[in-house]
This record gives C-alpha cells, sequence and structure tokens, in this order.
C-alpha cells in the first residue's frame, strides 16, 4: 500500500500532519507513521496547520508538537513555539525523543530553564521516534474515549431528566378527578404540556383525544389545578437542570492523572 492510499483510507478518526514538519522527516518514518495510523483506523490529512499534529477522535481536537530529535541548540525555538500554540489549544502536548542520556540531561535543563508550568503543556520525553509517535496516537485515542464516555453518561442524565419530568407531569394530570395514565399520556401526545392542557377548549380535547365530554368538561374546570400544579412542575424542572449543570461542571474539573515515565529521567511527567 502506497502513502496515497494510507492517507485515504477511512477510519474512526483523523490525523492532520504538518507538511512542513512531514518534509524535515525520512520518508522511512513517514511511511511508519501512516502505516501505524492505517492500522489504528485513523484517517491522515497533510495540511498547513500550525502544530506538527492535530487529532480529531471522539468529537475532540488533541494538539501535538513532536520533535523527533531533541538538540539543545534549538530548544528556545521549542519552547516559544510551545509557549504560543498552548494558548491556542485546549489540549496541547510535546513529545521528545531523547534517545541518549546526554540528550535526556539536556531536556530536562531546558525544561526546568524555560520555567514550564507543569501540565501545561504536558512533555512526553520518549526513547525513539517511532515511540514517539505510538504515544501520540495513545493520548489521542485515550482522550477520544474519554470525551465519548462524557457524552454517554450526558445522554443519560438528559434520560433521567426526561422520566422525572414525565412522572411529574401524569402527577399533575392525574390529581385531576376522574384522568387516569392512559388519559394523561393521551393528553401529552395530543395536545403537549401541562399549560397547552390547561388553555385547551373542551371542543379541542374532544377532537384531539379519546376523552369522553365528561373527562374533558373536567379538564377544563381543572384549570386552576393544572395551573398550580405547573408551579411545581417547574420548580422540579429547575432542580433537575440544577443537577445536570452540576454534572457538567464536576465532569469538567475532576480529570484523571497518569504518569508517564522516560527511561532516562527519574522525574514523571503529569499528562493532565
Amino acid at each position: 500500500m502506497n502513502l496515497a492510499d494510507l492517507a485515504s483510507a477511512p477510519g474512526s478518526g483523523v490525523c492532520m500532519m504538518n507538511t512542513s514538519w512531514r518534509d524535515e522527516q525520512h520518508p522511512s518514518f513517514i511511511h511508519f507513521i501512516s502505516s501505524f495510523l492505517s492500522a489504528n483506523s485513523y484517517r491522515l490529512n497533510f495540511l498547513p496547520i500550525a502544530p506538527d499534529f492535530i487529532f480529531n477522535n471522539g468529537g475532540l481536537s488533541v494538539a501535538f508538537i513532536f520533535v523527533t530529535n531533541w538538540n539543545c541548540d534549538h530548544a528556545s525555538a521549542v519552547f516559544g513555539r510551545m509557549e504560543k500554540l498552548r494558548r491556542q489549544f485546549g489540549h496541547l502536548y510535546v513529545v521528545v525523543s531523547v534517545p541518549t542520556m546526554e540528550q535526556n540531561d539536556s531536556f530536562n535543563r531546558s525544561y526546568f530553564k524555560y520555567a514550564v508550568e507543569l501540565g501545561a503543556p504536558t512533555f512526553v520525553p520518549v526513547r525513539d521516534p517511532e515511540m514517539g509517535f505510538e504515544k501520540i496516537v495513545k493520548i489521542a485515542h485515550a482522550r477520544g474515549v474519554c470525551k465519548r464516555q462524557d457524552a454517554v453518561s450526558m445522554m443519560k442524565l438528559e434520560r433521567e431528566q426526561a422520566v422525572q419530568r414525565m412522572d411529574c407531569f401524569l402527577k399533575v394530570v392525574t390529581s385531576i378527578p376522574g384522568i387516569d395514565n392512559h388519559d394523561a399520556n393521551a393528553l401529552a401526545q395530543a395536545i403537549g404540556s401541562v399549560e397547552d392542557i390547561a388553555k385547551a377548549s373542551k371542543g379541542f380535547i374532544l377532537e384531539s383525544t379519546d376523552l369522553s365530554m365528561d373527562k374533558a368538561e373536567m379538564i377544563v374546570r381543572s384549570c386552576f389545578i393544572l395551573n398550580f400544579s405547573l408551579k411545581l412542575v417547574n420548580i422540579v424542572s429547575g432542580a433537575v437542570d440544577g443537577l445536570k449543570k452540576d454534572a457538567e461542571s464536576s465532569e469538567e474539573n475532576s480529570e484523571p492523572i497518569t504518569y508517564v515515565q522516560t527511561q532516562y529521567t527519574t522525574s514523571d511527567v503529569i499528562l493532565q
């Protein structure tokens, strides 16, 4: 399979590679990247983007700076670029290949020299470029999985919210004498909310549902009860919405911490 085929292969995620970065690499390494992405169901696009890579997986974009061979003479440019990109991307990682002990020590000195705030962004030292790119894909994939799990949790919360609102609706409507759950469901499908039912005329209720004339008259007479109960429904709905917002805030503020260790340093790099 050639590079063009690999780059256009369909997948569950998208990887965008900086064209300038690509041109600086050995063709065999680009082929390795393309093959690795294809094997992991990623589609590869070559674009003039600011970072070296941007992954879109699960609706989340993650950007990467990828230094394939650390050179202390280029430290200023690397950290300056990092400072610029971290203001543009909410999820940015810097992967640095340090194959020798000397390069690893040089990188550590530069890291502390430029006083990088821990985890902002996250630096990931690796032994070689191949390992570095594997780390990149794993990080992007993990971010996408977390994003999808958040979406599933939100769907469950919204379903619970809908069930609670329907329960409130049934309690309000069946509080009218002679109205049972079947009648309440018929009113919900044909007319809508409690407020709409309270405003409906007897004729409209008879035309829209299979309710008897006596029940329609009882509903019209019970407008006061419905309007009063509607306030209770709004209070409950507001409480449910508050729980939803609290859950969203909790998910945003709580994020698992993973530790990535390198071969040459005893310090841990925290992935946030």
